[in-house]
């Protein structure tokens, strides 16, 4: 299936690196430019607005991963450089609840994370996409504690929530360059992870496994794939995960790497919208890629949109 051109950004900042798109309510939905251009250690929280086709943007001081919404209305949380803050987009200055996120290592930010019930779970990335020194972190909101729940990982990019309760959070998690995903479960009372089981490997797939989201039976996923070279179209793709199989493609014409996917309805019907940057692009390839840093948007055969959680503020 063909993907349409949803909002397509005017400013080259907010087409660089559009990611972390959340379903607001009411025909609204959150995203993140993580920065705003390759030397730029700015980004925006972006609210988008499906019956106006508007775009309010709310320049951050740092480069966020990710802005989550909270029970408070108008207030998010966003994990940004290597410190979690509350956010709110009415006006006041941020509130910083945790740093020091990665202190032991260079070079490392902020990347993809996911709320639960108890708080949230995100992961940080290599910059030059490298070496093995990102993390997978529990920020849980009963304490406000940051607890490290394993490193090795490259680039900590999408996220699901399977099972969540008091007990027991079951989640599955991307580490791009390995081309797998991976479940975990998280006590988060203690603190503690198992090891991971891994649940679809996408090696045979050429791009790389970027942003990730169920769908609300719980019996798939849908992934972005960004891929770094010239194609005339990027893949979103849907993967059931008792056969592991694909199901099926979604294509974004002219803009080849896709970042994340959001389930939302639409006019009465849940469409997908997509992610897409111009990150890393030459200038031949950008000349190539026109839709790049657009986001879409596309028909889906699923009855429901999974429901947004809200982050607990303690």
């Amino acid at each position: 299936m063909t993907a349409d051109v949803l909002f397509a950004p005017e400013s080259a900042e907010l087409k660089f690196l559009p990611e972390g798109p959340i379903d607001l309510g009411a025909g609204k939905f959150s995203w993140v430019a993580i920065a705003h251009g390759p030397d730029s250690m700015t980004g925006s929280l972006n609210i988008y607005d499906l019956n106006t086709s508007s775009n309010g943007c709310f320049p951050l001081d740092g480069r966020p991963g990710f802005a989550l919404p909270t029970e408070q209305p108008g207030q998010f949380l966003i994990g940004m450089e290597r410190r979690v803050e509350l956010f709110d987009i009415r006006g006041g200055k941020p509130q910083i609840l945790c740093e020091g996120v990665d202190a032991e290592v260079e070079n490392t930010i902020i990347n993809d994370g996911v709320a639960c019930s108890q708080g949230i779970i995100f992961g940080t990335k290599h910059l030059e996409f490298s070496d093995k020194r990102a993390s997978l972190y529990f920020f849980r909101a009963s304490d406000q504690k940051l607890i490290p729940l394993r490193g090795g990982q490259i680039c900590s990019n999408g996220k699901v929530i399977l099972e969540d309760s008091a007990e027991r959070v079951t989640f599955l998690d991307i580490d791009t360059p390995t081309k797998t995903v991976v479940k975990y479960s998280l006590d988060p009372e203690q603190g503690t992870l198992s090891d991971p089981e891994v649940v679809l490997d996408l090696n045979d797939v050429a791009a790389f496994p970027d942003g990730m989201v169920g769908t609300a039976d719980g019996k798939g996923v849908i992934i972005s794939f960004y891929n770094p070279e010239p194609a005339e179209a990027g893949e979103t793709r849907y993967y059931d995960l008792d056969s592991q199989k694909c199901e099926l493609v979604w294509e974004t014409p002219k803009s080849p790497q896709n970042t994340c996917p959001l389930l939302i309805e639409r006019d009465g019907k849940i469409q997908l919208v997509i992610t897409t940057a111009v990150e890393h692009m030459t200038v031949e390839r950008q000349a190539e890629s026109t839709n790049a840093g657009a986001l879409f948007i596309v028909e889906t055969p699923f009855d429901v949109a999974p429901a947004t959680t809200l982050v607990p503020l303690g």
